[in-house]
């Protein structure tokens, strides 16, 4: 074992005294889910916050995760590196982002420990920085077909297709770069639209507004809660609008600290997103979050979380906090909800219309959280009811590894929705049983 694993068994031991003290201290919070949660009050975790995250394992041979009752799941592509996110073309084909977190300088201990950690769970590492094409073309469900799209690139997330131009969001901005239909791959070189400030939350998704006049971009925090002051966060937290025809962009809506996947709500026309929230409160505290977005909405980040409970740790500015919006609907504490797309009712028997989420899976809270495909239930353009889940069982029963980790979900040609696991490697498939 190297240094880095020794060190990283070291702090996992740590860790566990930590979160025996802490369980010790009261009952566990009710997880905080839904349109009115109940948020418990915060307990700042010091110099020591929460720190638990299981071995990256991978599946065994014929191992796969639990599909909820009358839906199914197999294997759509295996054996890709870090696979996050996923696009569909007209023709049927997918791309695969497959990057990772690399590692930044370390500034302390803990910036080591966390370091080690991750590595630990295969959440930093190298990164592939390809997008990967998938072809099924005999339609069994199952791609046999496998090309290199688009190689070089540096972070890439969010994919975009427009008319005659693919978008590819890069961890330092946003590129076009020309596109012919059917076109196994591209090498032509990109033209950048906007950069943006790499590291800290480094995933950049991609959204096109549904007349293909606009893009729509999240960037997240460089750190938990300005920890290196406004400066640094300055241009992130943030979901942004890029206008094709001109060229210009602008803050759409701010104060989301990492605002991963994007989606529009088709009856209402609306723009939604999930976010990640802060760390080191407690385990619930505060929730991740679905949340419909308004053009120039703040919805609290740094100072202020779910609406308007302020947060004792960062300096105040009492202005913001009086326009902070409160999210629309409670993911659970640290799920690190990340994959979002409209579901229609009857993609999946028994579903009807409304959010499917990709939850990463926390490494922060005494009781993992998340490690599922969830999906969230709407009526009249909002949340109408208790999540459901889609698909589970990425986790061990005793916490210690994970067999996979969802990210990206998006709707297969064939009506099938897939999921991209960057811990298992794998494109997961759900359709009906």
């Amino acid at each position: 074992m190297n240094l880095s694993g020794i060190f990283a068994r070291l702090v996992a031991l740590i860790g566990a005294a930590a979160l025996l003290w802490r369980r010790r201290q009261g009952a566990a919070p009710e997880p905080a889910w839904g349109s009115s949660p109940l948020v418990p009050p915060a307990k700042p975790q010091g110099a020591i916050p929460t720190l638990k995250m299981p071995t990256a394992r991978g599946w065994s041979d014929g191992q796969i995760p639990v599909a909820a009752p009358g839906l199914k799941v197999n294997a759509f592509a295996t054996g890709l590196q870090h696979p996050r996110w996923i696009e569909v073309l007209p023709n049927g084909d997918v791309l695969i982002a497959e990057s990772n977190q690399v590692a930044g300088p370390v500034r302390n201990v803990f910036g080591y420990a966390m370091q080690a950690t991750m590595r630990r769970a295969s959440a930093l590492g190298v990164s592939a920085n390809r997008i990967t094409l998938l072809r099924d073309s005999d339609g069994d469900g199952v791609a046999e077909r496998r090309e290199v799209f688009m190689e070089g690139l540096n972070q890439p997330f969010g994919m975009a297709l427009v008319g005659d131009t693919f978008y590819v969001g890069n961890t330092d901005g946003v590129l076009a770069f020309p596109y012919v239909a059917g076109a196994d791959r591209i090498t032509a070189p990109g033209r950048k639209l906007v950069s943006f400030k790499p590291g800290g939350h480094w995933t950049r998704s991609l959204l096109p507004s549904p007349d293909g006049r606009k893009l729509y971009a999240g960037v997240g925090s460089l750190t938990n809660i300005a920890d290196n002051g406004m400066e640094a966060e300055q241009g992130r937290a943030a979901v942004y609008e890029l206008d094709l025809a001109s060229g210009s962009s602008r803050i759409f809506a701010g104060g989301l600290r990492n605002a991963v996947g994007l989606a529009w709500e088709p009856q209402t026309g609306v723009l939604w997103t999930v976010v990640n929230e802060r760390d080191g409160l407690g385990d619930e505290t505060p929730p991740d979050y679905l949340t419909s977005v308004k053009d120039g909405g703040f919805y609290g980040w740094p100072w202020c979380y779910w609406g308007q409970t302020v947060d004792d740790r960062v300096p105040q500015d009492a202005a913001a906090v009086a326009t902070a919006i409160t999210p629309d609907y409670a993911l659970g504490g640290h799920t690190a909800s990340l994959g979002l797309c409209w579901m229609p009712a009857g993609t999946l028997p028994g579903f009807p219309d409304g959010m499917a989420i990709g939850q990463h899976g926390s490494w922060n809270r005494s009781t993992l959280s998340g490690y599922k495909v969830v999906f969230v239930p709407f009526a009249n353009g909002r949340p109408a009811g208790p999540a459901r889940d889609i698909l589970s069982g990425f986790l061990a029963p005793d916490e210690r590894e994970s067999y996979g980790r969802p990210v990206g979900v998006t709707l297969g040609a064939d009506g099938s929705l897939l999921v991209a696991d960057d811990v298992g490697d794998v494109i997961w498939r759900v359709t009906g049983a």
